[in-house]
């Protein structure tokens, strides 16, 4: 039996929970792959399960975190026709990226853009999958529309500004510091605004000429929720992704009712497969091309070899981080 390393959470807690074992290598059934994997990234919400806050959907294993993923095809199952041994690959899975072998189904996996590294592809599916679906699918930001995004340094949030400016949008964005939002700059953002209280509907306002936005991508949550009501233009949309700075707001329903405003919340990981499968494959059709052209990239914050997978946490925890934190998956390999 073949065997890898995985990083496994031994009990709930801090990043010291995690630890390197050696599991059977996973075997693909009909209509799956295994991939022999490079590269992860780290997501809030392996932080959430690492504390035992937000468990692993069933069709994965239960105690290995990770959901970006990129590597090689090692295996096929039955019935798998698009991809080969050998092809370069990158994907999204509901956990289980924290180790040198995943399975997966066929349709989970996008090809690697030639160029790109295995880590710069790990660090792209969740935060553009995230954001093209929440911004561009669900809020359906179009050209010459105006889009407000909060935590703009976050893995989802360097994207988002990508992806809005290749839509053709506005971009504004919010962060606690003027470093990231400088940095923000240089991906496309348009005009930037600090945000240390969750107070800058004045700022979203005075820069849109009193008009306010379009669209707001929400990553933060709590009181951030209120504000951005506060920042929408008549007919705007709100979509809450992230719940970091909590998971209750209070909300004025006058504002809501005279803006005509629609407030939608969405997940990816818990949602049923199919869902999950259709959104691999509009990034697949929409995003991967734009990556392979360089008119988007994923922003690579960190990266640490797999066995040092606490000190990633506690680098994520910390909030520090523009963009993405990845795990190297094939040192000592």
């Amino acid at each position: 039996m073949v065997r890898m390393r995985a990083v496994v959470i031994s009990q709930f807690g801090g990043p010291d929970v995690l630890h390197v074992v050696e599991r059977p290598q996973p075997q693909a059934e009909r209509g799956e792959v295994v991939v022999a994997v490079r590269a992860a990234a780290l997501n809030r919400a392996d932080l959430l399960q690492r504390r035992g806050l937000y468990p692993a959907p069933p069709d994965v294993p239960a105690d290995i975190p990770g959901m970006d993923f990129a590597g090689d095809v090692a295996a096929v199952g039955s019935g798998v026709t698009d991809w080969a041994i050998g092809d370069r690959v990158f994907g999204l899975v509901g956990g289980g990226a924290y180790a040198e072998a995943l399975v997966t189904s066929d349709r989970a996996l996008a090809p690697i853009p030639t160029g790109l590294s295995y880590v710069e592809a790990a660090a792209a599916p969740e935060a553009f999958i995230t954001a093209y679906d929440a911004m561009v699918t669900q809020a359906e930001l179009r050209a010459g529309e105006s889009v407000l995004i909060s935590a703009v340094g976050s893995g989802v949030g360097t994207a988002a500004v990508q992806l809005a400016r290749a839509v053709g949008a506005h971009v504004l964005g919010t962060a606690r510091t003027a470093d990231k939002l400088t940095r923000a700059r240089a991906l496309g953002l348009n005009d930037a605004i600090v945000a240390n209280d969750a107070r800058f509907a004045q700022a979203v306002k005075a820069a849109t000429g009193g008009r306010g936005v379009d669209v707001v991508l929400e990553l933060v949550g709590g009181d951030y929720v209120a504000e951005d009501l506060a920042c929408l233009s008549p007919k705007g949309r709100i979509v809450v992704v992230g719940l970091l700075a909590g998971a209750k707001a209070s909300i004025d329903l006058g504002v809501l009712l005279h803006r005509r405003a629609v407030v939608r919340g969405t997940v990816l990981r818990a949602r049923p497969l199919e869902e999950k499968l259709a959104a691999v494959q509009a990034f697949r059709r929409h995003v991967v091309p734009l990556l392979a052209s360089g008119r988007v990239k994923a922003i690579v914050d960190r990266v640490f070899p797999l066995a040092q997978a606490p000190a990633a946490h506690r680098w994520l925890e910390e909030n520090n981080s523009f963009g993405k934190v990845a795990l190297d998956c094939a040192v000592d390999r």
